[in-house]
């Protein structure tokens, strides 16, 4: 099931970001933040999940989906617009909820705003990747990545992925594809993010612990069981490090987890959410 949204658009510094806002306004805010090369749509069955309960915000960040491509993809850019969007709508405290790049914009973000978060969700991500799952996104990013059709480029993706429900592929890349001059398809997302020779971020895991170790709200980490990005034992020192982190950990599910297993990722963080503040 997919919810009615509304498009919105905010310039911020210069730069347009597109949100989809779920209605609900006089509830909490909820802020999700969508993984690399994905998009606010991603989101969406969650959405409908949580939409009679909070008010959900769901954000392109920079190069992804409709909002503006930029020349600097760094986190550090990523967390300010981030800052920048919950001071144009006025959102002095929310929840906020990131995949993958997005978990890592999100902790970041609450390391660095901990005042404005009353509840973190960090999904399959941490200081210590696994090298396996590195080379799975290098190695995408220099896939072919134009098309005759939406459908050749569904099969393309479908293959990578066979645990995700066809629906919910269908609607992923239904929102991630765009047309060409020549009539042809390929990616909405920056192309600069997926060009060969784009430096691989590297992370330094003793500062991704030190700066988890300062925030202080209530935090979920989410991990699909099945994750050659994020393993176990990484999950299990993040949540030990954390002040206040509870693990819960979605089965049949890679590190897309929410798109591998939907229902699965909502009965591990709906009911954490509408517990409130531990």
């Amino acid at each position: 099931m997919f919810t009615s949204s509304h498009s919105q658009y905010v310039k911020l510094d210069g730069m347009r970001l597109h949100y989809l806002d779920h209605g609900n306004t006089g509830a909490p805010p909820l802020i999700l933040l969508h993984g690399f090369t994905s998009h606010a749509h991603s989101w969406d069955t969650f959405a409908a999940a949580l939409r009679e309960q909070f008010h959900v915000l769901a954000l392109d960040q920079r190069g992804h989906g409709e909002s503006d491509w930029a020349a600097d993809y760094s986190r550090e850019a990523q967390v300010a617009d981030v800052a920048a969007f919950a001071r144009a709508l006025r959102l002095d405290k929310f929840d906020l909820l990131g995949l993958s790049m997005g978990g890592m914009n999100a902790y970041t973000y609450a390391a660095k705003y901990p005042q404005s978060v009353d509840r973190l969700v960090i999904v399959d991500i941490g200081p210590e990747l696994l090298p396996s799952g590195r080379a799975r996104i290098r190695q995408g990013a220099q896939a072919k990545d134009l098309w005759d059709s939406p459908e050749e480029a569904f099969q393309q993706v479908r293959a990578g992925n066979p645990r995700a429900p066809e629906a919910e592929l269908l609607a992923r890349m239904a929102h991630n594809l765009m047309r060409t001059a020549d009539g042809r398809w390929t990616y909405r997302y920056d192309k600069a993010l997926r060009a060969p020779d784009r430096p691989q971020v590297q992370q330094d895991p003793a500062a991704g612990y030190a700066m988890l170790a300062t925030i202080p709200c209530p935090t979920l980490l989410v991990r699909g069981t099945e994750s050659d990005l994020f393993g176990g034992d990484a999950a299990e020192t993040m949540a030990r490090t954390m002040p206040k982190c509870t693990l819960v950990q979605v089965p049949n599910a890679g590190h897309s987890v929410n798109l591998d297993n939907p229902q699965g990722f909502i009965d591990a963080v709906k009911p954490w959410l509408l517990a409130g503040p531990a």
